[in-house]
């Protein structure tokens, strides 16, 4: 009986080749430019062996941005969840404003919008797993009475994380670490948390 590959049974040296080829083409040639058949080629790999993995070069790309962002972004609890967001969010803003991430993620959100497998994708490896640490994360702040128990985790997750895929997606000029700080005080402030 023939059984489908899994990424259990990955060569970690293979997969690792294919996703540094792919981020490093595409901040060569950017992510429109970028085919699978130069990520094998880059990676010494076959096609067949990018295919087997993943069904697109946009899920190459996206599992390359999701290890980096968990591993650039994580969700700290110092006791300050003021510090502790303002920490998170300038870390994404960095991550976003610097190749190969940030190109990378603007091309995987542009493709969403014609390939509906992607967008799932998106949506389950990598939206939905960091919305509920972002939850969980809030929720501990909530239970130490830094956010008052009516507040509204969800609204205040978008509120956070909307401003800065905003200006990632426009273009517009990088958030700095004053701009950052504001976003969180008005956040919480919105929430109604003590001290802001």
């Amino acid at each position: 009986m023939i059984t489908s590959p899994t990424s259990l049974r990955r060569s970690e040296r293979s997969r690792r080749a294919i996703l540094l080829a792919a981020l490093d083409l595409c901040t060569e040639r950017g992510y429109g430019r970028v085919t699978v058949e130069a990520i094998a080629a880059r990676a010494g790999v076959s096609k067949k062996t990018i295919y087997r993995w993943w069904p697109t070069k946009g899920a190459v790309l996206l599992e390359a941005f999701t290890e980096a962002l968990v591993d650039a972004t994580p969700f700290v609890d110092t006791g300050d969840i003021g510090a502790d967001l303002r920490t998170h969010v300038a870390s994404a803003v960095k991550l976003l404003s610097v190749p190969p991430f940030g190109p990378a993620y603007a091309g995987i959100l542009s493709e969403l919008h014609h390939d509906d497998v992607l967008a799932k994708t998106v949506k389950e490896q990598l939206v939905d797993p960091r919305v509920e640490e972002a939850l969980g994360r809030l929720r501990a702040a909530q239970d130490k009475g830094q956010i008052p128990p009516h507040a509204d985790l969800p609204l205040a997750v978008e509120m956070l994380y909307g401003p800065v895929y905003y200006r990632h997606v426009l273009r517009k000029p990088v958030q700095d670490e004053e701009t950052v700080a504001a976003l969180v005080a008005h956040v919480l402030r919105s929430l109604r948390a003590p001290g802001y």
